[in-house]
């Protein structure tokens, strides 16, 4: 079995990036959506890409967004890719120069299907528990039994942490995780918990066994 590949998302500082790359991370996700506690602006999210090493993907994360936001973060900084966590139609998705990811909420009458169809060019899904009040980083998981199977690319999201990531993995058999407030600082959404980031890595790595 290939090995599990995991995104850590919400990342706010160089430190915190640096340390969920130490700890193992593949991928860093950085909050464009203003709304979001963990939201940063585009100099810091150029810095931070430019801090991360090259053969760690970034992704910048937004929610239903203008054209010229998602353009100014791509003409400021060398990100990877864009990842919507909004209702924007795959046309508005694909016409940046960027692969893109797509975030999908995963509620009783989520049909993978229908997305799979609507979103032809996407480079992968997430699968995150459903919270259109929110997007994301509630710290929620969903129902692991809906997980669909597909030959696209899945990314598993919801309220992972390092006391059932493996048990997660699993049960869905996902080669991907994105992990947000399970590696969080106690009551701060904006740090990132080096214990907690080393104990999810550790896990996911068991799971792997």
């Amino acid at each position: 079995m290939s090995r599990v590949r995991v995104k850590v998302c919400g990342v706010t500082s160089v430190d915190d990036a640096r340390a969920a790359v130490d700890a193992g991370a593949d991928a860093i996700g950085l909050n464009c959506f203003p709304r979001s506690p963990r939201f940063i602006d585009v100099e810091r999210l150029a810095a931070i890409v430019d801090a991360v090493q090259p053969f760690v993907t970034t992704v910048a994360v937004f929610v239903n967004p203008s054209a010229e936001a998602v353009r100014q973060v791509v003409e400021a900084s060398n990100v990877d890719r864009l990842q919507f966590h909004g209702d924007e139609p795959a046309e508005f998705c694909g016409q940046f120069s960027r692969r893109y990811v797509k975030a999908l909420g995963v509620g009783a009458d989520f049909s993978f299907e229908d997305y799979d169809r609507a979103f032809p060019d996407a480079d992968a899904f997430i699968l995150d528990a459903y919270a259109p009040s929110e997007r994301g980083g509630t710290g929620h998981t969903f129902s692991w039994s809906l997980w669909p199977s597909t030959d696209r690319t899945l990314a598993l999201a919801g309220g992972l942490d390092p006391d059932n990531v493996a048990r997660a993995i699993r049960c869905t058999r996902a080669r991907v995780v994105d992990v947000a407030s399970g590696v969080e600082m106690s009551g701060d959404k904006r740090r990132k918990d080096r214990a907690k980031l080393d104990r999810f890595m550790a896990e996911v790595r068991r799971a792997n066994d």
